[in-house]
C-alpha cells in the first residue's frame, strides 16, 4: 500500500490514464445491445480510485484538457447550430430550448426545496440532463466565487457525486422514453408513422433539373450513328433518369459536351448514369464501342462532400437539385448521412448544414457540384494547430469577462468562452474551407481524450469526499434525477407535437438529440423498423450542446449564497 500512496504522490498521472482506459473499455461493453458510455464509467472507475489515496493535479491540466473537448464540441456544432437560425428549422429549435428551460426550472425548484449547494445542483443539472460539459462550466463558475480551497474542492466534490449517482440513471430513462413513451404521449404507432413519413418524402414529381440522384452510376462509350443531328439535350431527355453525356470525341479532337451541341455521325462520346439506363441507350445513340482510351480519360470518383452553404439548410433534396442546378450535372448522389448515421433518401429528404453528402460522378462534375454544396471530405487532412491553439486561447480569453448578477459574479468561465469559440471557428471553417481544418477524427480524439482525461481529474481529485455525498445524498438524488430527466423530455414532446405541429417520427429524432443521447435515435430507429427518426437529430443535437453547457453558470448564479 505504501508503494501506492508514493505512486499517487509521485505520478497521479498514471493513474489517471489508467481511469481512462478501464473506463474505456467498461463504456464498450453492451449488455443487450445497451451501454452506459464511456463518461459514466470514466468517471465511476475515477471515484473507486480515488479511495487510494489524495490525488492532486493541477488545474491547468483540468482547464486545458476541458477546453479541447468543449471547443471541439462547438467547432463540430458550430455550422449546424449558426445555420439552425432560420424558420425552416424554428420549431427544432424551440423544442431545444423548452427541454433546456424546462430542465433548469426543476433544478433550481428542488434546489431551493431541498435546500441543496451549489454543486450539488451543477452535479444533478449535468447527470439528468446527461450533459457531462456541465461539470467544467459549473467547475470554472465555483473557482471564479474566490471561495476557499477547502470548499472548492467539496464543491466540485459534490458536483462528481450528483453526476455519477444521475447520470446513468437519465442516460437508461432517455433511452427508454424516446421510443416506447415519447409516441404513446404522441398517441401514434412509431412505426406507422415511419411508413408514413417514408411515402411522403418518396412522393411528388421528380426534380426538373437531371441531378442528384441515388443509383449505381456506370459509364459507357458509344459512337453515334441514330443520334447524329441531335443535340446532347435532346439525347439525354430520350434517355432520361438523369444520364449524361459526359464526353464528346470528334475526329481525334475533344469537344466540350455542351447541352446544345449538335451530335455527328462518328462522334465518339461517353454516357454517364444509371445502370439500367445507360445499358438501354444503344438504340437511340448507335453500337456500343470498346473504348479504353476515352473511358480513362473520364476518371470517375466517389468523394464525401460536407454540407456548408447555408442557403440549402432545410431544403429538400428536389429544392437542392433546383438550386444547385447544372453545377451538379452528371453528378449523383449515393447516401446521405448526419451523425454517422445515413439518412433515408427521397425527393422531400431535407437537408441540413453538417450533413455528409456522399457524390458519385466524373472528376470534374463533382468538383462544379462541390463548389456549390460545401467541401469534399479528405482523409489526408491535417489538423490545423494553429488555428485550434488560437481559437481555444481567445475563447479562455473571453471567459474572463464577468458581469454581476446581484452579488454573485456572473461568467462564462474558460469552459463556456471555449465553446464559443468553438462555434465561431466552426463556423468561419465552413465559409472558409482552406483555413482551420480538423478532420473528424481528429474530432473525436480530442474530444474524447479531453472530456475522459478532465472526468478521470475530477473523479481521482475529489473521490473520497464524492464517495460521502453519494452515501449521504444518494436516494434524494435518484428521485431528484428521475424528475429532471424525465419532465423536460414530457413537456418537450407535448410542445412538439400539439402546439409546434412536428412529425411524430422526426419529433422522436429530436427530443434524443436535445438531450445529446444519440443512441436514442438508434432506439427508435428499430421500434420504427425506419431510419427516418434521424432526420430529427442534427438541429437539435446542436442546439443543445449548447443551451445545456451554458446552464452550468446559470445553475451557480442561481443557487450560491454566500
Amino acid at each position: 500500500m505504501e508503494t501506492v500512496r508514493w505512486i499517487i504522490t509521485t505520478a497521479p498521472e498514471i493513474f489517471l490514464l489508467l481511469a481512462i482506459a478501464i473506463g474505456t473499455i467498461l463504456g464498450r461493453i453492451k449488455v443487450r445491445g445497451f451501454s452506459i458510455g464511456t463518461t459514466a464509467c470514466i468517471l465511476i472507475v475515477a471515484v473507486l480510485i480515488g479511495q487510494l489515496g489524495s490525488f492532486t493535479f493541477p488545474p491547468i491540466l483540468r482547464a486545458i484538457l476541458f477546453s479541447l473537448f468543449v471547443f471541439t464540441i462547438g467547432y463540430r456544432s458550430g455550422p449546424e447550430f449558426f445555420a439552425s437560425l432560420s424558420v425552416r428549422t424554428l420549431a427544432q429549435v424551440l423544442l431545444a430550448l423548452v427541454i433546456g428551460v424546462t430542465g433548469l426550472a426543476i433544478v433550481l425548484m428542488f434546489a431551493y426545496a431541498f435546500k441543496l449547494d451549489t454543486g450539488t445542483a451543477a452535479g444533478l443539472t449535468a447527470g439528468a440532463l446527461t450533459q457531462s460539459s456541465v461539470i467544467g462550466t459549473a467547475s470554472g463558475a465555483l473557482a471564479q466565487l474566490g471561495l476557499s480551497a477547502d470548499m472548492l474542492k467539496q464543491q466540485e466534490a459534490n458536483i462528481a457525486a450528483g453526476y455519477a449517482v444521475t447520470y446513468v440513471l437519465g442516460y437508461i430513462l432517455t433511452l427508454l422514453f424516446v421510443p416506447f413513451v415519447a409516441p404513446r404521449l404522441m398517441r401514434v404507432d412509431l412505426k406507422v408513422a415511419a411508413i408514413k413519413l417514408e411515402a411522403e418524402l418518396a412522393g411528388g414529381a421528380p426534380a426538373k433539373t437531371h441531378n442528384l440522384s441515388y443509383r449505381k452510376f456506370q459509364a459507357r462509350a458509344y459512337r453515334v450513328a441514330t443520334a447524329a443531328g441531335r443535340t446532347v439535350e435532346a439525347v439525354e431527355t430520350e434517355i432520361g433518369r438523369r444520364t449524361v453525356v459526359d464526353r464528346i470525341v470528334r475526329r481525334g479532337a475533344d469537344v466540350a459536351p455542351k447541352r446544345d451541341i449538335v451530335l455527328e455521325d462518328g462522334d465518339d462520346i461517353v454516357l454517364t448514369g444509371p445502370t439500367a439506363a445507360i445499358v438501354s441507350a444503344k438504340p437511340i445513340i448507335g453500337p456500343e464501342i470498346d473504348a479504353d482510351e476515352l473511358l480513362r480519360g473520364l476518371p470517375g470518383n466517389v468523394i464525401d462532400v460536407l454540407v456548408e452553404n447555408r442557403k440549402l439548410h432545410g431544403r429538400s433534396i428536389r429544392e437542392v437539385a433546383e438550386i444547385v442546378g447544372d453545377d451538379a450535372r452528371g453528378v449523383f448522389l449515393r447516401t446521405l448521412t448526419r451523425m454517422s448515421r445515413e439518412v433515408p433518401l427521397g425527393p422531400d429528404t431535407r437537408v441540413y448544414v453538417g450533413d455528409v453528402m456522399t457524390l458519385v460522378g466524373s472528376t470534374g462534375n463533382i468538383a462544379r457540384a462541390t463548389a456549390r454544396v460545401g467541401h469534399a471530405l479528405s482523409a489526408n487532412d491535417r489538423t490545423d494547430i494553429a488555428f485550434v491553439a488560437a481559437g481555444i486561447a481567445v475563447g479562455l480569453l473571453a471567459g474572463l469577462a464577468s458581469f454581476k448578477v446581484g452579488t454573485v459574479a456572473l461568467t462564462l468561465g474558460g469552459g463556456g468562452g471555449a465553446l464559443i469559440a468553438g462555434l465561431v471557428c466552426g463556423w468561419l471553417r465552413s465559409h472558409r474551407p482552406t483555413m482551420g481544418a480538423m478532420p473528424p477524427a481528429a474530432q473525436q480524439t480530442l474530444s474524447d481524450l479531453g472530456l475522459g482525461g478532465f472526468i478521470a481529474a475530477i473523479g481521482l481529485g475529489n473521490g473520497l469526499a464524492a464517495w460521502s455525498a453519494i452515501q449521504a445524498h444518494g436516494l434524494l438524488l435518484v428521485g431528484m434525477g428521475i424528475v429532471v430527466t424525465l419532465i423536460p423530455l414530457t413537456v418537450g414532446t407535448l410542445v412538439a407535437y400539439y402546439i409546434l405541429r412536428m412529425n411524430p417520427v422526426v419529433t422522436c429524432g429530436a427530443l434524443a438529440g436535445a438531450m445529446t443521447v444519440d443512441a436514442a435515435v438508434t432506439g427508435a430507429c428499430d421500434v420504427a423498423e425506419s431510419q427516418t427518426p434521424v432526420l430529427g437529430v442534427a438541429v437539435p443535437y446542436a442546439v443543445g450542446n449548447v443551451v445545456l453547457t451554458v446552464l452550468g453558470p446559470i445553475v451557480v448564479a442561481a443557487t450560491f449564497t454566500n
